[in-house]
């Protein structure tokens, strides 16, 4: 029986790019960064949370081969591929946050739905975040 997701993978451009974007911008905090030869395993997670963790993966050796990582780089940069949805408890006050910390890339400011209220943005590679401050979906 699977009792718990370890680890989901987005692609990135960059490993260092991506450690600055989401842990001094977004929040998250590093949790793995083992070398394996040239091969560099991290991943960021939610503070405190004893959870699931994301890697940061970037297309290439050992992975793929390079065509295949040069076609995952161009799909990475349209925000083609998957991204993540995270939560929050203030959504304004991290869109407020996010702001001061220098994030741009806004698609979405907070808004309003039946379910809760979420906002959206991408990250420096093109990936698409969605955060939301879950409401009542009942009322």
């Amino acid at each position: 029986m699977i009792t718990k997701l370890n680890v989901t993978s987005i692609y990135v451009l960059d490993k260092d790019e991506a450690l600055d974007f989401y842990v001094d911008k977004l929040g998250l905090e590093k949790g793995n960064d083992v070398r394996q030869g040239d091969y560099r395993w991290l991943t960021v997670r939610v503070p405190g949370a004893d959870g699931t963790e994301i890697s940061l993966e970037e297309p290439g050796a050992p992975l793929h081969d390079e065509a295949t990582a040069r076609q995952l780089r161009e799909l990475v940069a349209k925000g083609a591929l998957t991204g993540l949805v995270l939560i929050t408890d203030d959504i304004q006050q991290l869109f407020d946050t996010l702001k001061a910390r220098g994030v741009t890339d806004f698609t979405q400011e907070p808004t309003a739905h039946f379910y809760g209220t979420d906002m959206g943005l991408r990250d420096p590679f093109g990936n698409p975040i969605r955060i939301l401050q879950q409401g009542d979906a009942t009322a």
